[in-house]
């Protein structure tokens, strides 16, 4: 058996797609042949959680510590440089293929309450495929248990100009703010971009630059564009308040990370009423990869 579990293959138009039960990870995305995203590796497990659904929390809970009603809950730590809880729960859980066609496919895990978590979540993923807008992904949580429940959503894609390096790639990101961190990735004070110079809103270029920051105050709807001067160029749409962007040192620099986020990193703690649900709530996240035409 695939260490993903079943896998789904999708096709619409020139786009084809390949999603895995465990995570409900994306593995792959091409157009026209041409990767969109950067390829998970088929039989071999790695550390930069490529194409995994992160609930129900994204980024980092610093410390692994974080308080709700008064009561403080220990998550387990899984960085231990950072000594933080990365990337919630449900990145590495056999999630229920629901239903699958041709171009769609739908998982559903219900998160059951743990000692770091107690907590009912009903989460769902949804992929679905279209011959000119892209892969559409939206990723859903809902309180079914009886007591008000913290909870954030992204996806860590890593987008690609078909496998160029970033270092020969220019990026836009249209955000006037972005979330400072210290030596451990902790995040400290909310400045502008450009006091960060970290000014992605006209096309820059990469090379010699390295990121891996949560910006905000995006447009109600926005994009990212990774470009290339020879290799197909490459859209990420969302309206999410945050968006996490990650140069990838980690894997070669030859794709960039970009994962919409329902809340700011370590945000049990620095929002903690803003990622409550209350019972029979739900939340979600929407996003789009699509190829960018010349």
């Amino acid at each position: 058996m695939s260490i993903h579990g079943t896998v789904v293959d999708l096709r619409a138009g020139a786009y084809e797609a390949s999603v895995g039960q465990v995570g409900a990870t994306l593995l792959t995305l091409t157009h026209g042949g041409r990767r969109l995203v950067d390829p998970v590796p088929e039989d071999a497990l790695d550390d930069s959680w490529r194409g995994r659904t992160l609930v129900p929390w994204p980024n980092r809970v610093a410390g692994g510590r974080y308080a709700v009603a008064g009561a403080t809950y220990e998550l387990p730590v899984n960085e231990h440089a950072t000594g933080a809880a990365l990337h919630g729960l449900a990145a590495f859980q056999r999630w229920e293929l629901v239903t699958s066609t041709t171009s769609a496919a739908t998982f559903a895990l219900d998160l059951p309450a743990s000692y770091g978590y107690p907590f009912s979540i009903a989460c769902r993923v949804a992929y679905e495929l279209d011959a000119d807008a892209g892969l559409g992904i939206t990723v859903e949580g809902t309180n079914v248990g009886e007591q008000a429940a913290p909870f954030g959503a992204s996806t860590h894609p890593y987008v690609t100009c078909d496998g160029s390096p970033l270092d020969e790639c220019t990026l836009t990101l249209p955000a006037r703010s972005v979330l400072l961190t210290d030596g451990r990735s902790t995040p400290t004070e909310l400045v502008p971009v450009s006091e960060a110079d970290l000014d992605l809103t006209d096309a820059r270029p990469l090379e010699g630059v390295s990121i891996d920051h949560a910006f905000t105050d995006l447009p109600g709807a926005w994009a990212v564009e990774l470009t290339h001067p020879t290799a197909p160029g490459v859209r990420v749409e969302s309206g999410a308040p945050w968006v996490q962007l990650y140069t990838a040192e980690r894997i070669g620099r030859r794709a960039a990370a970009v994962e919409p986020m329902t809340c700011p990193p370590d945000a049990f703690n620095r929002d903690p009423e803003g990622v409550l649900l209350q019972p029979g709530e739900s939340r979600s996240l929407a996003l789009r990869i699509s190829a960018l035409r010349g």
